[in-house]
């Protein structure tokens, strides 16, 4: 085989290094997209202090019905069976880990404490500012105000457990979570900072 010209081994170099110069920044591009910890990592760093905001479990549709009323589960949007099914294999993913849960609390709405309940058992304190706001969007500021207040409080000893809705968790986070997902704060920080997402299990 005949030896390339020393400008043609200039190209062949410049172009090798190019080649990888852009394989380089698409292994950046995709670091830099998956941000905070995924599952396997956050179960790890997860420690006493620590908050979880969950969006309840399964429960088919969006929003309620018309006229529904928070003392009445019937007219609410509820779990399904994949829901509870869903419930009860958070709880256990908790427990296999070993993750020492301090406290629960969920929103008042029956799919927030039915979650909570088939999750993490009793006790589960119901608390106003984890209520969905999707019907009252003029509730946004100052129930996430109130929920940044409460979050920044605890301290243990355990993980803070918080059963709540879409909408509360976005306006807190800026995360969309599936059904079922599972956000993780460092609340030692005034800002609260997204340590990482646990994934509903499929």
């Amino acid at each position: 085989m005949t030896a390339a010209a020393p400008g043609a081994r200039a190209r062949i170099v410049l172009a090798r290094r190019a080649g990888v110069a852009a394989l380089l920044a698409a292994v950046l591009s995709q670091a830099l997209a998956a941000g905070p910890a995924e599952s396997a990592d956050i179960w790890l760093a997860m420690d006493d202090g620590a908050a979880v905001l969950m969006r309840h479990a399964e429960a088919p549709g969006g929003g309620d019905p018309p006229g529904f009323r928070l003392d009445d589960c019937t007219t609410q949007r509820n779990l399904d069976e994949v829901g509870r099914d869903q419930a009860r294999r958070i709880g256990q993913a908790f427990r296999e880990r070993g993750i020492r849960v301090g406290r629960v609390l969920s929103s008042r709405w029956c799919r927030a404490r039915d979650t909570a309940r088939l999750a993490f058992g009793e006790p589960v304190q119901e608390v106003e500012v984890f209520d969905s706001f999707f019907g009252a969007p003029q509730r946004r500021e100052a129930r996430t105000a109130d929920a940044r207040q409460l979050l920044r409080q605890w301290r243990g000893p355990g993980v803070l457990v918080v059963i709540t809705h879409q909408v509360n968790i976005t306006a807190l986070t800026g995360v969309f979570p599936a059904p079922g997902e599972a956000v993780v704060l460092n609340v030692r920080d005034a800002d609260l900072p997204l340590l990482g997402r646990i994934r509903p299990a499929p």
